[in-house]
């Protein structure tokens, strides 16, 4: 993902930026997608956990200077958490889909889970004070 985005907030300030689990289950998928739409609706920016994993410096250097940062995880195993923690990244906001009921393998990848995510993770962002 180029760093070169247009932050859709009027303060021009650093974006939201969103990562999230785009593992092989059920949940990893919803969590994929609600990241997408959080995008697409302008709440924040998805952006590249392989990057940090990979500690590629331009995603390491555009993470350290987020405004806020959330982490979607589908299952227990936070794999997203946890990357973002191995790279040295402790204040983030975490949604975890078996809080809000989303189970793994249970789970139904459709528009409804999509968006309960999706509103979940934006209003975990908003809580966010600049």
């Amino acid at each position: 993902m180029s760093t070169n985005y247009k932050c859709k907030c009027e303060c021009s300030s650093a974006p939201k930026l969103i990562f999230s689990c785009s593992g092989a289950a059920d949940v990893g998928a919803v969590a994929d997608q609600a990241a997408r739409k959080l995008t697409r609706d302008g709440v924040g920016v998805m952006f590249c956990l392989a990057g940090v994993g990979g500690r590629v410096s331009g995603i390491m250097k555009t993470t350290e200077a987020a405004q806020a940062i959330l982490a979607i995880d589908g299952c227990p195993l936070n794999c997203t958490k946890k990357c973002l923690e191995e790279a040295g990244f402790v204040d983030f906001k975490h949604l975890q889909l078996a809080d809000i009921g989303m189970n793994k393998g249970e789970t139904a990848v459709n528009e409804e889970n999509i968006a309960k995510a999706a509103e979940q993770g934006g209003a975990m962002l908003q809580e966010v004070r600049i």
